[in-house]
Order: C-alpha cells, then sequence, then structure tokens
C-alpha cells in the first residue's frame, strides 16, 4: 500500500501589517494622483480662459479701431461712453456698464455686447499733438478737438469659484484718420 505523506502546506496571505503597509502605499499613491489631477485640470482651465479671452479682446479691440479710425468725429465723451459720428453721419456709440461688466457698441438701433466680465474700462481723448517729441498726445479740452482715443480696460473670470485676472491691461491709443471735422 501506498503510503501518502501529507504535508502541511503553508497558507498564503497578507498580515495585518502588510495589509495595512499596502493600503497606506495605495492611499499615498491616489492622494499623489488627485492632486496632480486638480493641477493638470486647473493649469488646463486657465490657460482656456487665457486663449478665449485674448481672442475677445482682439475681436473688440480690433471692431472699435475699425469704428474710430473711419469716424468722422467724437460727438461726445465720459470716461465710460464714447459717442463718434461715423462715416455715414450717424452715432456710433461704445458704452461700458460697470454693474453689468459689459462694453457694448450701438449704432442704429442693434446693441451688440463686445466684452463681458469687464472689471473696468476707460476712455479718454487727446489732440493729435505729440508732447516734446515724446509718444504721449496733449488731452483734448473737448469733444470737438478730439483726435485720439485712448482705451483702457480689464477683464476677469472665475475658475472652479475663485476669481482670476485673465488680463492685466488691455490698452490702445486709436487716432482718427479723417483730418476735418
Amino acid at each position: 500500500m501506498f503510503t501518502r505523506t501529507v504535508r502541511r502546506q503553508r497558507r498564503a496571505g497578507f498580515t495585518l501589517v502588510e495589509m495595512m503597509f499596502s493600503v497606506g502605499i495605495t492611499v499615498l499613491c491616489l492622494i499623489t494622483l488627485g492632486a496632480f489631477f486638480v493641477f493638470c485640470s486647473h493649469s488646463f482651465a486657465t490657460l482656456f480662459n487665457y486663449v478665449d479671452l485674448d481672442d475677445v479682446n482682439r475681436i473688440a479691440i480690433d471692431q472699435l479701431t475699425r469704428d474710430v479710425r473711419q469716424s468722422n468725429n467724437v460727438k461726445s465723451f465720459t470716461t465710460n461712453q464714447l459717442v463718434l459720428t461715423d462715416f455715414d453721419l450717424a452715432d456710433l456709440s461704445y458704452t461700458y456698464d460697470p454693474t453689468a461688466r459689459t462694453f457694448t457698441r450701438d449704432k442704429n438701433g442693434e446693441s451688440t455686447v463686445l466684452l463681458t466680465q469687464c472689471d473696468r474700462l476707460s476712455f479718454a481723448i487727446c489732440q493729435r499733438n505729440p508732447v516734446n517729441g515724446q509718444y504721449n498726445v496733449y488731452p483734448a479740452a473737448d469733444a470737438t478737438t478730439a483726435k485720439v482715443i485712448n482705451v483702457t480696460w480689464s477683464c476677469s473670470r472665475k475658475i472652479f469659484g475663485i476669481k482670476e485676472d485673465t488680463e492685466s491691461v488691455q490698452t490702445a491709443r486709436i487716432v482718427i484718420r479723417k483730418q476735418g471735422t
């Protein structure tokens, strides 16, 4: 008769200490991965925000520049509103509403919002004469002597609930091309 020797097999498994160590390492790796994911998400959202606001700002400044350059003159002016006499002798106005944080173009009853989430915007009017050969120009006494429009604005948005400046300053100096009135 064959005798079988029965050996006691060693049981495989983790001890409590090994299990706690494995869980600790896993949790540490998951926390690191989560922090990296949050950082990357914030970076991508911020980058998208910069690109989107840059596009919107460029479109707004292009429209304003085109309109000012082809206008006949400045009809009226405040620091947050500019009214021009357009090439077709119609009124064209640009208005900043600080409460709504919008920058709007109005012509012939048609209103177009150029900028939203605009924190500040200001206009200044100047004459064309340079100050002692510098880049600066003399401020205009009133709208009738204005030939240069200075505009400055800043926009911001919230990213994951936190307000961040996306464009510290957008500024332009635009010259009215028409020499007449």
